[in-house]
């Protein structure tokens, strides 16, 4: 009889870092018009259980420590609360976003002032881009979406501005018509090694882009088509502790599984006009920030 115990596989330890992130008030949030698949102005909103579910998120990223900023909200822009739309930052510089519907064109300009004023670098886009909701900085790789809100030459902007490689994903399903709702950034900072991971939703993107994904992220959660149906993707990691959608319950299992640690929030209001928690998070990326404490 032998003597060995079973193997087992155990999660690595993961590292969470100090985020230093922008956010917006959904004072003026409501359901007025539709330019996504989420959006049903016909149904009421309520804007004061939008502001609470909002604070709720709030009061989690100040429990994790996070350095916040907050943009005023401007009424008449009832997406605004959206701030990771509002551009994509990094080393020192702010790309702006140029929306594709007339009704989030001011938030670009709204946005860009706010970069200016708080000291950050602001490279006005001349493309069409929707900002941190298209392009997802994984490792030093900035991966940038299309096939429904920003345009593909912006990622030839991107590209330009940042001097960092770019890979284009294609998306094709209507209801996840953003970057960051069907990939979720799970160690935004490299581990050890050099590798960082995501989650995702195979269907999608295009079979080009999938290959990409796999070979690029042979070990990626595959998201359910039930967690990704309540923007369960659009979540936003520390690398340890991962704040998602309370109802997607089978991604925070398949976090657990791989050493994070699943923080569920009820954003259901802002759900409503297409957004959750990344949506609602916009990363500084601030330059020279580290500040690591591993986990396991």
């Amino acid at each position: 009889m032998s003597n060995t115990a079973p193997s087992t596989t155990e999660a690595p330890a993961r590292t969470a870092t100090k985020r230093t992130i922008l956010m917006c008030k959904p004072d003026f949030y409501t359901v007025s018009y539709r330019i996504n698949p989420w959006m049903h102005p016909e149904d009421p909103t309520d804007t004061s259980k939008a502001v609470q579910q909002w604070q709720s998120l709030v009061d989690v990223y100040e429990g994790l420590g996070f350095d916040i900023s907050y943009i005023d909200p401007i009424d008449g822009l009832p997406d605004m609360v959206y701030a990771a739309n509002g551009g994509f930052v990094l080393d020192g510089i702010a790309y702006g976003a140029k929306f594709q519907y007339p009704e989030r064109q001011p938030e670009g300009p709204a946005y860009m002032e706010w970069f200016a004023a708080n000291g950050l670098t602001v490279a006005d886009p001349e493309q069409t881009n929707e900002g941190e909701g298209d392009f997802l900085l994984v490792g030093n790789t900035i991966f940038a979406g299309t096939g429904f809100r920003s345009d593909s030459t912006s990622h030839e902007e991107l590209a330009h501005i940042y001097g960092r490689e770019v890979v284009t994903l294609k998306l094709i399903n209507p209801n996840f018509y953003h970057l960051d709702t069907a990939i979720a950034v799970l160690d935004p900072e490299p581990a050890a090694d050099g590798t960082s991971n995501i989650a995702y939703l195979e269907s999608a993107f295009d079979e080009p882009s999938l290959a990409i994904l796999r070979e690029r992220f042979p070990d990626a959660i595959i998201a359910t088509e039930e967690d990704a149906s309540i923007l369960g993707l659009n979540s936003y990691s520390d690398g340890y502790n991962v704040v998602i959608a309370s109802r997607a319950t089978t991604f925070a299992s398949q976090l657990r599984a791989k050493g994070y640690n699943p923080i569920g929030v009820d954003l259901s209001e802002l759900l409503l006009g297409g957004g959750g928690v990344k949506c609602c998070t916009l990363d500084l990326h601030p330059v020279g920030t580290g500040n690591s404490v591993a986990r396991s």
